[in-house]
């Protein structure tokens, strides 16, 4: 039979490859796949006339060594084997087809046969993989079975094959390095072959693909440092190479920033941030490529999504910030240390010394005009923790900035959740702002913010829904009329004579708190209204926390009545009680409390003293 000729092959099989780029979309809906198995039939001709594999068996792994394992376990090649003569193109093209066949059955869904053809491509290849006609290919194989074996949950197998792609193109590139064959050329005649230079962008995209799945991997292995390093090895490589679509890439590098800010490396998230805020706003801009996805055609709803995601990534750094200085500068009660905070100011000195150095260190995105355009974003915004008010005040704003752009997009008709979290990190920098604040009036006025604007969340709020979100809400709108009770009471106590618009004042913040930790209790008991004689770990520290709060509200009533006065004093010394009989039942309650418990068990010992003192004044007057 004589050999079918090679146009026909090369036809086919372009024919094929145009069949697979059709979006899903463009086939009927009743046959989503249709081209798909265009391309399928197109391919298993192409697969028929090459006619079958070459008998080389001398380097292939045995058949017991399974699908999973057999290629990736074997190492790197020892040396190169170039896939030269009629037996080695064959094995070849041939296993270009059952790549191109693998990746088909997977986007159909059918894993197993994938994979079944990618470990034969892999096994037609494992010999030549070194050599510059196979390289990429057998790497592209790998990533694909790792893509496959990470959707089925076995991330170890996946992490093997992704791995043994790193090393490979690691090995190729130092002792080779020449810009390898893409596939496709196996197909193409001489005079259309690619250039050395589309060559390499090819091949350094296959591998950049193989950072970002390795990134995913290491971040589902919980690796995180691993998988940070990796996100932005990819993202710095598409920059590079300047294959990637802005809105994508911007959203990756915001999250990247939520690990930075976990390990507190400010100026590593701020640039993120940054370089994320320059290239989203390349949207629009810049001429579609391959790498746009099918996704990315509906702009406007994917934009304000993408711009409210980022915008929630820096009310993160910005709370995060605020916070960190807080926990420094606060003393055992929670208030400023003075101390602290001329140590802090002494040591800000020698951060601006190092800034150079750090940046040095840092991660940097991009390079020339874009390097400084990111750069001018930077350095608008501080990395270093704020030391005063004005210094607050400024991340304050900004932050406030992110939640009102935040908020465009997350409304609370469609996105609940999403926009209460977005409102209590508004919250949140209203209460960490007033941390700085000196004076108390105007610190009485920013918990009034947030008490305002969190109110009106549970109304609507359906309690058996969003049972979690309404004690989150309950629990801290108390716990700021508790903060507004303690500084009017401190106003008042700098005052001679306090009037009875000051004490009904206290009385009703007071009264505001007891009825919000109330709430918040009330929704720990159970269907019979029976609160728990076993307090679960995920709300123990908040319950004993309202408890103990209580009975401290009921302990600072004002009032002159003696009979309502003893009356709120057993009130508190009910709760104080209850905290310490349920740390003597439940021992290891009392490490999540402990200077709680200490003061509980102080009042529990003073008050029946201070109750009887109280009664025998009464029967006396």
């Amino acid at each position: 039979m004589a050999n079918p000729p090679w146009a026909e092959i090369r036809e086919k099989f372009q024919a094929a490859l145009a069949l697979s780029r059709v979006e899903l979309h463009k086939n009927p809906e009743k046959e989503p796949y249709k081209s798909k198995y265009g391309a399928r039939a197109l391919l298993e001709e192409v697969k028929a006339l090459l006619g079958p594999a070459p008998e080389d068996e001398d380097e292939r792994p045995q058949a017991e060594e399974g699908l999973g394992a057999g290629d990736h376990a074997l190492g790197p090649p020892a040396e190169v084997v170039e896939a030269e003569g009629p037996i080695a193109q064959g094995a070849v093209r041939l296993a270009v087809i059952e790549f191109h066949l693998g990746v088909n059955h997977i986007d159909t869904e059918e894993l197993s046969a994938g994979e079944e053809h990618l470990v034969k491509c892999l096994r037609l290849l494992r010999k030549y993989r070194l050599s510059q006609d196979c390289v990429s290919l057998y790497i592209q194989a790998q990533n694909n079975l790792g893509i496959l074996w990470s959707e089925r949950e076995e991330i170890e197998t996946a992490q093997a094959y992704l791995e043994s792609s790193e090393a490979l193109y690691n090995q190729y590139m130092k002792e080779i390095g020449s810009p390898p064959l893409d596939p496709t050329e196996h197909f193409l005649p001489e005079e259309e072959k690619l250039t050395e230079q589309e060559r390499s962008k090819r091949f350094e995209k296959v591998y950049t693909h193989n950072l970002y799945y390795l990134a995913q991997v290491y971040q589902h292995m919980e690796m995180f440092e691993k998988a940070a390093h990796y996100c932005h090895s990819t993202l710095k490589r598409q920059l590079e190479h300047n294959a990637y679509h802005p809105i994508e890439w911007a959203i990756n590098a915001a999250t990247l920033s939520q690990f930075y800010i976990n390990k507190l490396c400010f100026m590593e998230a701020r640039h993120c941030l940054s370089a994320a805020n320059v290239i989203f706003g390349q949207t629009g801009k810049i001429s579609t490529t391959e790498d746009t996805t099918e996704a990315e055609g509906d702009v406007p709803e994917l934009y304000h999504q993408r711009k409210g995601e980022i915008a929630r990534c820096w009310i993160k750094y910005c709370l995060t910030l605020l916070q960190n200085a807080q926990l420094s500068m606060q003393d055992n009660i929670g208030e400023l240390d003075l101390d602290k905070q001329s140590e802090l100011r002494a040591l800000r000195r020698k951060e601006l010394d190092e800034e150079e150095r750090m940046r040095k260190k840092a991660v940097q995105f991009g390079a020339g005009e874009l390097c400084d355009v990111i750069s001018a974003v930077e350095e608008k915004v501080s990395y270093l923790r704020p030391l005063d008010f004005e210094e607050a005040r400024e991340l304050f704003l900004l932050g406030q900035h992110y939640v009102f752009e935040a908020k465009e997009f997350f409304q609370i008709d469609g996105y609940v959740t999403d926009h209460i979290e977005v409102v209590q990190d508004h919250s949140a920098l209203f209460k960490v702002l007033a941390f700085f604040e000196t004076d108390m009036e105007r610190r009485c006025k920013m918990h009034k913010r947030r008490i305002a604007m969190l109110e009106p969340l549970i109304v609507d709020l359906n309690p058996q829904y969003y049972l979690l979100v309404n004690r989150q809400i309950q629990f801290e709108i108390a716990h700021a009329y508790y903060d507004m009770m303690d500084l009017k009471v401190a106003i008042a106590d700098k005052l001679r004579d306090p009037d009875s618009h000051i004490v009904k004042k206290i009385n009703n913040l007071n009264k505001s708190a007891l009825k919000y930790y109330q709430l918040f209790l009330d929704s720990l008991r159970d269907p019979n209204k029976v609160f728990p004689e076993h307090i679960g770990e995920d709300v123990l520290r908040p319950a004993m926390l309202a408890k103990f709060r209580v009975a401290r509200l009921y302990g600072k009533i004002i009032t002159a009545d003696p009979k309502k006065e003893l009356e709120n004093l057993a009130t508190s010394l009910e709760h104080y009680k209850f905290i310490v009989d349920y740390c003597e039942k439940h021992p290891e309650a009392a490490q999540e409390i402990e200077v709680e418990l200490e003061l509980s068990k102080e009042m529990v010992s003073l008050l029946p003293t201070k109750m009887e003192r109280f009664r025998t004044k009464m029967a006396l007057t």
